[in-house]
């Protein structure tokens, strides 16, 4: 606006308020197009993401649910068990995200492979959320991240 003025020389009042609320309708386009994007970004934060990579007779199983519930932790390790995986190392972070990294042997009586286990893991993360829809499921994807 102001180089429009330099450019011109001198504008009336009229065409300055004019440029000015034009001005002004452009940031509110902005900042609605900026609300968008976070509440995107907030969604995809509660999403729930799991990832399984065959180790040998195991698997690396990542979990992030973008929300924390009371016993995730043990409906996840439940499901592991029910899959006759046993859990030989695990990080986990329960705050107001949730994070799990674990390395599970499994059994050699029972083949599993990484679709069940994920499978298993999502049930878990929806059974004690109580919420059926609110995940990220890469099915289709068998190059999990």
């Amino acid at each position: 606006m102001i180089r429009r003025i330099q450019q011109y020389g001198h504008l009336s009042n009229t065409s300055i308020i004019m440029d000015a609320s034009k001005y002004i309708k452009e940031l509110k386009q902005k900042v609605v197009r900026l609300n968008q994007e976070i509440a995107c970004a907030q969604d995809a934060l509660r999403q729930n993401r799991v990832t399984v990579e065959t180790l040998g007779h195991g698997f690396l199983v990542n979990v992030f649910s973008g929300k924390s519930c009371p016993g995730l932790l043990v409906s996840i390790l439940e499901a592991f068990d029910e899959l006759g995986l046993s859990v030989l190392e695990a990080t986990a972070s329960c705050t107001d995200t949730f994070r799990l990294e674990a390395i599970g042997s499994e059994n050699l009586m029972e083949k599993v492979d990484e679709h069940v286990v994920k499978q298993a893991v999502l049930r878990a993360i929806r059974s004690c959320s109580g919420s059926g829809g609110d995940h990220h499921d890469d099915d289709d994807d068998d190059d999990d991240e």
